[in-house]
């Protein structure tokens, strides 16, 4: 007796898989904006006094720089290996820009002395951290893929 399965029973579920490469490039960049408030609290305790928190000030920007590199390149691996994960390719360009919103306004805070907009400075560094969280939660639930059942089992 010969008999024919469906498409659906030619499936066999695998196990999930795992996005270890952007968790850990999102994982770094999470790890420096946190740091970022860090340094932040540590100048801020010289406000008023630029001179006296410039190497804290110049630190909070490296940081920037580097939340940015990862955060892009973690948003690039997305977007080229995890194509199908769009929460994440998603969620890593609204990480990432951000990330390039938040340090123009730092920017504008370090180079022009525009100190009025830390108002609006502090509250986006709270929205990257949430997405930061969401992400590395979203990257760590994993995709139930679906890989074709072996002859064997016929």
């Amino acid at each position: 007796m010969t008999t024919t399965l469906s498409p659906r029973e030619r499936t066999t579920p695998r196990t999930r898989q795992k996005n270890t490469v952007f968790s850990a490039l999102i994982g770094l960049s999470a790890l420096a904006v946190l740091l970022q408030g860090l340094w932040a609290g540590i100048f801020l305790e010289h406000d008023g006094h630029r001179d006296a928190a410039s190497s804290w000030i110049d630190i909070h920007a490296r940081g920037a720089e580097v939340a940015l590199f990862f955060a892009a390149l973690g948003t690039l691996y997305a977007i080229w290996k995890r194509r199908s994960r769009k929460d994440l390719w998603l969620g890593g360009l609204v990480f990432t820009g951000l990330i390039v919103v938040e340090s123009y306004i730092g920017g504008l805070i370090r180079d022009d002395g525009k100190d009025t907009l830390t108002a609006v400075h502090v509250p986006i560094a709270m929205a990257i951290m949430a997405v930061a969280a969401w992400l590395s939660l979203r990257s760590a639930r994993g995709t139930a893929a679906q890989e074709p059942a072996s002859d064997s089992a016929r």
